[in-house]
């Protein structure tokens, strides 16, 4: 298959992955569930994910996962040196704009433990799944290990970053649940994607054959 899909399902992973790590200093209220602004965001990489193990397999999406962590460990350094570095004498936003980009390391280590830990269980549950089910039942591997993942993903962060300063067991459930919705729903955009990806690869290879 063309490498350019792949190029652009990584792009998108590590634009949804680097700008979740942004969004995410906003905290919102999705149905009474206090979550991050970037939980949609971070969803978009478990579909990706999921959709590149389908199509490429275990191997290809674990790289995708560790070229993912180490974008977002360049982005959390960068994002720190510009908050430290002195502002322009007639620039007045340096307050807003700290408090908004700042992390404090424990929220930076909870990020990125959570994130290598969650997307690579991801990734071996999916395949895992799919040695027993073949290519049939894409939606069960794509929904039981974006699900299980997500809890991994919630209990890691939110343990790590808020242990001690809140009550982190309302705050895993509320915030797994919102993202068991989100995984039910883009079980359809899953389907789409390998669909297009499939149909592309057999015209490529019959192309090849002529």
């Amino acid at each position: 298959m063309n490498d350019r899909s792949l190029a652009v399902l990584a792009a998108v992973f590590i634009s949804s992955l680097t700008i979740a790590s942004v969004l995410a200093s906003k905290i919102i209220t999705i149905a009474g569930v206090v979550v991050p602004a970037g939980i949609l965001a971070y969803s978009i990489t478990f579909i990706i994910s999921d959709t590149i193990t389908e199509i490429w397999g275990r191997k290809t999406a674990n790289n995708i996962v560790a070229g993912g962590f180490v974008s977002l460990a360049v982005v959390a350094v960068l994002i720190q040196i510009s908050v430290a570095l002195p502002s322009a004498p007639f620039w007045q936003n340096q307050e807003a704009y700290s408090s908004v980009l700042s992390s404090s390391s424990r929220i930076i280590v909870a990020s990125l433990t959570a994130y290598l830990i969650s997307q690579y269980h991801d990734v071996w549950l999916f395949h895992f799944i799919k040695t027993k089910t073949g290519d049939k039942h894409l939606w069960i591997r794509n929904n039981v290990s974006t699900a299980m993942s997500q809890l991994l993903d919630s209990v890691i962060f939110i343990t790590i970053a808020f242990y001690g300063q809140m009550p982190v067991i309302p705050l895993i459930l509320g915030q797994w649940a919102i993202k068991l919705v989100i995984a039910l729903l883009d079980t359809p955009v899953v389907y789409l994607l390998v669909h297009l990806l499939r149909d592309k690869k057999h015209t490529q290879t019959a192309e090849e054959v002529i």
